[in-house]
């Protein structure tokens, strides 16, 4: 399983800032009293409202503020500039607010009311990708006194969130850091984002840290783990070259997520493990529920059962991958299909795919193996052929050995001059050398048992003829 750096980081750093930006998006609400923040629940924190009136009665156990009260007629002017955030006519809503500051200063607001103005400013800005200003409208949030403290809270979890989205990860780890000095019981959401936080940073350790927490948490509770998270968890336990908790993960991400890419990937890890049966039984599993739609996924899986020496599969998977054109019907693909056929002895199939194979290659090498499996055929003739193709076009790795398959074939069609030459030439290679001297004795030996035969035969013919 390749899982390189950089390309893991570009990808996981969009993703974070996308669901990010989806979670800041959530428009605020205003409800007298009740602050105005713009959270979604699936992001870690509460929704204005009810969720938020109850997060600040568990505020009021730490500590007691008192908030001023949101006058109507401020909350009349804020409605107006929401109503305007609706249908996104964004420049009257930021006119609405100018006009609330400049009427009697920021003086004229008191505390809670700025923080509402504040919390509308972040949003519009946020609106249009003005992220710098988002953020300033935010923090001027938090900076306001005798806000709720819920309200102080979410504030400050968006900031962070903000930051994330800005891909400032250590501010943004900062800010999290800080919400959790002040959090009830945070999230596993929460969690889970200051682990890619740190994750981004190429801190895998406390990235592992906090995502754990995050799963654990949801775990607990009898929930499915976010495949997200999972996807980070079982990257973090491969870069700590923690095999086995690798494994572990990507059996837990099948089981509620059981899509090709964690098929492939635990039966990649397994062979990392050394487990070959279960390599091949989770490529297998892929296989058969036609995920391997790639061609280096069909030639992996035709190379595990090669190993398993199982090649008839080997053999079928590539046939039914060229029919359908999944897969390329390169040289190198022919080669392994031509090889598969002949392993399982299917040698009528395995030839025309060899030939193919050869006709396709750069190099003589295959047509030098077309050559040997003609000569178990007896097919001596074309045998010749092949390995004078394959002599001929060059680049072969062994041509001593074309050499002694091509003087046999010559041998065996009694052509023994040129069978000589093979022999000899496949003799300068010191290790088809005794062989070769071998083949030419053997056939020296034959021609004379055969001129002596001949003779025999003669002598014969004369007494029949007296």
């Amino acid at each position: 399983m390749k899982m390189t750096d950089s390309t893991i980081l570009k990808h996981q750093s969009r993703l974070l800032a996308r669901w990010c930006r989806g979670a800041l998006l959530a428009l605020p609400v205003l409800a007298v009293q009740v602050a105005l923040t713009q959270v979604a629940s699936d992001a870690g924190y509460q929704a204005a409202g009810v969720a938020q009136a109850q997060e600040e009665k568990k505020a009021a156990e730490r500590e007691t503020r008192r908030t001023p009260a949101l006058r109507n007629k401020v909350y009349e002017q804020l409605s107006e500039a929401q109503t305007f955030i609706e249908a996104k006519q964004y420049e009257e809503a930021i006119k609405v607010l100018r006009r609330m500051e400049e009427a009697g200063g920021k003086k004229a607001l008191n505390s809670y009311e700025l923080a509402n103005l504040y919390n509308l400013y972040a949003f519009v800005y946020y609106s249009q990708e003005d992220y710098p200003n988002a953020l300033r409208a935010y923090e001027n949030v938090i900076k306001q006194p005798d806000i709720p403290l819920a309200m102080e809270i979410n504030t400050r979890y968006t900031v962070a969130q903000l930051y994330f989205v800005m891909e400032d990860w250590q501010r943004g780890i900062d800010a999290l850091q800080d919400w959790f000095k002040v959090a009830d019981s945070p999230s596993a959401q929460a969690y889970v984002l200051l682990g890619q936080g740190y994750y981004q940073l190429k801190d895998y350790d406390k990235s592992l840290e906090n995502t754990l927490i995050a799963v654990n948490l949801y775990r607990d509770k009898g929930k499915v783990p976010k495949e997200q998270w999972y996807s980070l968890l079982r990257f973090l336990y491969f870069e700590k070259n923690q095999i086995d908790k690798t494994i572990e993960t990507l059996e837990e991400m099948i089981v509620y997520y059981p899509k090709k890419q964690y098929w492939v990937q635990l039966s990649h890890m397994y062979g990392e493990a050394r487990e070959e049966g279960k390599q091949l039984a989770a490529m297998d599993t892929a296989y058969v529920q036609d995920f391997l739609d790639k061609d280096r996924e069909q030639i992996t899986m035709a190379y595990l059962y090669l190993n398993a020496e199982v090649p008839y599969k080997a053999a079928k998977v590539l046939d039914s991958g060229l029919k359908n054109e999944s897969v390329e019907a390169s040289s190198k693909t022919l080669e392994i299909l031509g090889n598969a056929w002949r392993q399982a002895q299917e040698l009528d199939k395995s030839i025309p795919v060899m030939e193919e194979a050869a006709a396709k290659a750069e190099t003589g090498e295959l047509y030098c193996r077309l050559g040997s499996v003609y000569l178990d055929k007896e097919e001596f003739r074309k045998s010749v052929d092949a390995n004078r193709k394959g002599l001929e076009r060059g680049k072969v790795k062994r041509p001593d050995q074309c050499q002694l398959v091509k003087g046999m074939a010559h041998f065996n069609l009694s052509q023994y001059d040129s069978a000589r030459k093979a022999f000899r030439a496949a003799a300068k290679d010191k290790r088809s050398k005794e062989y070769a001297d071998q083949w030419l004795k053997y056939m020296a030996n034959e021609i004379k048992r055969q001129q002596e035969l001949e003779k025999d035969i003669d002598v014969a013919s004369l007494d029949l003829r007296g």
